[in-house]
């Protein structure tokens, strides 16, 4: 199967299931079997799927992508077991990060309800032209792209896993805080966001926020 068949709901889903660490190889850059140049796709994926589980505390490590051809056995196998190697060290997903399994589902939860949204960024604000792997790296670690995922991705990720957390029952600021290990500025500031935009109401006997 083309890398740039795979999918950013296929990667949160092993890891929703429980996987330490999700390992992609592909043709090298430029040897496309497809001629499709998808695994440029799938360059562009793992960059942006590292930085949304980043973002809710998951070490992007945990992704690899890598570029092998199938007379490359021996460099497979070394790279799959320093992989495994480096997964290890990092512990079973979310106890590595001193995450609550609770707030971990919630967290991958909330990337895989925002995939839609997070592709049409991508198709619109994000796309590379197919130059080099190293443009590629230049590009996403570029001020301008952390700026931009942070304007149009990051609140509406912060703002997904408080409904979800909202979902279980209503709960305080403090609470949410610290369900979902955030920081509680934050998690009020999102809060007014939705409840302008009719998504939360506020319960003034409770002092809890409650899904509309």
């Amino acid at each position: 199967m083309c890398t740039g068949r795979i999918d950013l709901s296929f990667v949160l889903r092993a890891f929703s299931n429980g996987v330490d660490g999700v390992f992609i190889g592909g043709c090298w850059l430029g040897e496309c079997h497809y001629l499709t140049q998808g695994n440029y796709d799938a360059l562009s994926l793992m960059h942006i799927c590292k930085r949304l589980l980043g973002h809710v505390g998951v070490n992007p490590e945990r992704l690899r992508l890598e570029w092998l051809s199938s007379s490359e056995g021996m460099r497979f196998a070394e790279v799959v077991n320093g992989f495994s190697g480096q997964v290890r060290d990092l512990g079973p997903l979310g106890e590595g990060e001193g995450i609550d399994p609770d707030a971990l589902r919630i967290k991958l939860e909330a990337i895989t309800q925002l995939i839609p949204y997070v592709k049409l960024v991508e198709r619109e604000r994000l796309r590379v032209p197919l130059k080099s792997e190293e443009e590629y790296e230049r590009f996403f670690a570029s001020d301008e792209v952390i700026k931009l995922f942070d304007e149009l991705v990051a609140g509406r990720l912060t703002i997904s896993q408080i409904l979800l957390l909202l979902r279980e029952g209503p709960l305080s600021t403090r609470k949410i805080s610290e369900a979902l290990q955030l920081n509680p500025s934050e998690v009020s500031r999102h809060l007014n966001i939705s409840a302008r935009q009719g998504l939360v109401r506020y319960d003034e006997d409770q002092k809890q926020f409650a899904l509309v």
